[in-house]
């Protein structure tokens, strides 16, 4: 039951929530990519190699794959205001301590320490969508939400350059990880479970709950929740998809010096042109599978045709590594990362179709454990490729072409009909 209203009520208070969500992501993804904006400077100065390199990115990728299997469990038990604030002041704090790095094994730490925070990020917002909007509109919310990812992806080529000009690399990551800390202020004066809200008025807790009422059943456990092939749909399909991004993340502006002598603050226009593109698409990907639903569709064809729909437009990326002009090539890749985000505002969106509200947090963790098991295996390939040959990108771009389709594929197989689980 909803708490007893004291004090003014708040229109529509979902979409504060989801622009919260929003904030974080943002903010997430501008501490995660000061490395790969620095890493061209970086790397001359500290001396590391192309492997060193890559080893550097699987450090985060290891703890981040590990912490997404753990922080779920933890957030599905804790709950989500406190477990999100934790981890926000987390990886805030780890990433200005890479400021005190001064070798490619100090980065690794670094690095390592940033991915135990940021994991929680995405369990946290799934559990909160599936907490605050229906199933009608998750995938929008979700598809907001993770378009804080390109905001991110654009703030970062921007203000880093900058910062580092003035201030210095070190400057470049106390300033930007000190951004959390502004957020946690007001995610504690705003957030709250729905059924306790203050703020929330009657009909727009009816809106949310549509006919699902409050998740109280036991929590379930990992073992458990492995038994279902809906697990593995959701798990398998982000392991297969995650590592792209990861990949335009981590090594864009790396290739774009590589192959097109572009570094420092003359990346700024090409990596902003990139996530631009990409913020559309995380945006039109959720409205799509939502739209669909709310004119009759099912959800297992709205979100397989939202899907598919994006899944045949990426492999124009392969081109993107072999043309001389690198404004064409970032074009190439903006849509091939748009295309990613709205794959991604759906297949995050499928763990709250076919799941209970108490189960979210361990299924997105689980899922986003499988995604980063499929990173450090991409980022070991791309670091001994580039280690033989430091132009030779056509390889990764091959992988990232043909991912989502093979991906819809699998989801497909296990999970013809998107059904919710039915736990005993």
């Amino acid at each position: 039951m909803a708490a007893e209203a004291t004090g003014f009520k708040i229109r529509h208070l979902r979409w504060y929530i989801c622009g919260l969500l929003f904030l974080a992501t943002t903010i997430n993804y501008i501490d995660r990519q000061v490395l790969g904006i620095l890493a061209p400077d970086l790397q001359n100065e500290i001396g590391w190699s192309e492997l060193d390199y890559g080893r550097i990115v699987i450090a985060f990728q290891v703890s981040y794959a590990v912490m997404m299997l753990v922080s779920g469990r933890i957030i599905d038990r804790i709950g989500t205001k406190l477990g999100f604030s934790i981890a926000i002041i987390w990886w805030s704090i780890a990433a200005m301590g890479h400021a005190l790095a001064r070798s490619a094994f100090g980065f690794g730490v670094a690095r390592f320490l940033l991915g135990v925070g940021e994991a929680a990020n995405f369990p946290a917002s799934i559990k909160t969508v599936a907490e605050w909007f229906p199933k009608s509109e998750r995938a929008l919310a979700t598809g907001i939400f993770n378009g804080g990812t390109n905001i991110g992806a654009i703030l970062a080529p921007i203000l880093v350059p900058l910062i580092a000009a003035y201030y210095g690399w070190q400057g470049a990551f106390i300033i930007t990880g000190a951004i959390g800390f502004l957020w946690l202020i007001a995610w504690w004066a705003l957030y709250e479970r729905p059924e306790r809200h203050k703020r929330l008025y009657a009909d727009e807790l009816h809106h949310i709950q549509d006919g699902e009422g409050e998740d109280t059943g036991a929590k379930i456990p990992m073992l458990k929740l492995l038994g279902y092939r809906q697990l593995w749909t959701v798990a398998l399909g982000k392991m297969m998809t995650d590592p792209v991004w990861w990949f335009y993340l981590f090594w864009l502006p790396k290739f774009l010096f590589a192959e097109h002598g572009i570094r420092g603050t003359a990346l700024i226009p090409y990596l902003t042109t990139v996530y631009i593109i990409s913020d559309v698409g995380s945006i039109a990907g959720g409205y799509l599978s939502s739209t669909l639903i709310k004119r009759g569709w099912s959800v297992n064809r709205s979100r397989k045709t939202a899907m598919f729909a994006f899944a045949a437009i990426v492999p124009i990326v392969i081109i993107a590594s072999q043309t001389r002009s690198a404004a064409l090539a970032v074009v190439l890749v903006g849509i091939a990362a748009a295309s990613h985000q709205a794959w991604s505002a759906n297949i995050f969106t499928l763990a709250s179709d076919m799941f209970p509200r108490r189960a979210i947090g361990g299924v997105v963790g689980f899922a986003g454990f499988a995604g980063g098991v499929g990173g450090i295996l991409v980022a070991e390939f791309a670091g001994r490729v580039l280690q033989a040959d430091p132009r030779f990108y056509l390889p990764m771009f091959i992988v990232a072409g043909v991912a989502y389709l093979a991906a819809l594929g699998v989801i497909h197989l296990l999970s013809p009909k998107l059904a919710p689980v039915e736990i005993e």
